[in-house]
């Protein structure tokens, strides 16, 4: 089974040709620049395209759902996107990659913590909202996903709180999903039914107009997708950004085939998770993934 197309930039065909296409294109070096969107991925040198097909090789139906949810969803509105990312990660949920990721998956203890998992202030027409899990680097529990759908909900339903701000405690904004709890729901057709009620990332999105995210140390998986739908994102100068979905068998699954995508565009948002490379505030300023670095 082919499991990517790599070829120079200038033997590109166009964009109907990428769609026809079931596994990740990447294409590498110069190119005529009327068909560098007909690429899944666009690095500068062979050497890189065949690094990217080494990790494809390691999860090849992860990489080609990944690259297929990004192609529809880039012309979707954020509500529809949000559907077939959740579609897609439930499908990849009941698949052998994830499955012998959590065979091979080794948790460690719970650590103790005290206090409300989201801390809300309000202060006249501000919502200041911190992710309050500083001991589990704010990983992203259930508890605290529905603590921050409530808080949200707030902010969408109350005209007077004109402005939310997101932050979070300890030594980084968040490090993604709470491993321990993935695939712990009874089946993914619930799963699925959770992502589409109950969901941070389309609160984010309905709220994004008057949302300012502020982010510092490590932003992994949904920690990064997350801010990523506000309109105002600041970053601390020593942030790092990674999306290391692919080695765990899934796609990003907290919205981010639609926030990320939106700022930096859906070739970076696949090199990123297809490579697994960090980024640092300085290319994410460049790129658009944040818009200010304090």
């Amino acid at each position: 089974m082919q499991t990517a197309i790599v070829l120079p930039r200038q033997d590109l065909q166009d964009h109907d040709w990428l769609l026809r296409q079931p596994c990740p294109v990447i294409a590498w070096g110069e190119g005529d620049p009327r068909h560098c969107n007909s690429a899944d991925v666009l690095v500068a040198s062979e050497k890189e395209a065949v690094a990217l097909v080494e990790r494809i090789n390691s999860a090849p139906q992860t990489a080609m759902t990944l690259v297929q949810v990004l192609r529809a969803t880039e012309s979707l509105p954020p509500e529809l996107g949000l559907n077939v990312e959740s579609l897609a990660y439930s499908t990849l949920q009941s698949g052998p990659e994830f499955n012998h990721w959590r065979e091979s998956f080794v948790a460690d203890p719970w650590p103790q913590e005290e206090g409300p998992v989201v801390q809300m202030v309000r202060e006249e027409e501000r919502l200041l909202l911190t992710l309050n899990r500083p001991q589990l680097r704010n990983s992203i529990t259930i508890e605290m996903r529905d603590a921050l759908v409530e808080a949200l909900e707030l902010a969408q339903l109350d005209d007077s709180i004109s402005q939310v701000e997101l932050r979070a405690a300890g030594a980084c904004f968040s490090v993604g999903g709470e491993l321990r709890e993935f695939g712990s729901f009874p089946d993914q057709a619930t799963a699925h039914w959770v992502r589409s009620v109950h969901s941070p990332a389309r609160m984010l999105s309905r709220v994004s107009d008057k949302l300012t995210c502020y982010v510092h140390g490590a932003c992994l998986g949904s920690g990064m997708e997350l801010p990523a739908f506000a309109s105002t994102v600041v970053a601390h100068p020593k942030t790092f950004f990674q999306l290391p979905e692919l080695q765990l068998g899934l796609i990003p699954g907290a919205g981010g085939t639609v926030s990320l995508t939106r700022r930096i565009g859906r070739q970076r948002t696949a090199w990123l998770v297809l490579s697994g490379r960090r980024i640092n505030a300085r290319t994410a300023l460049e790129w658009g993934l944040v818009d200010a670095i304090e």
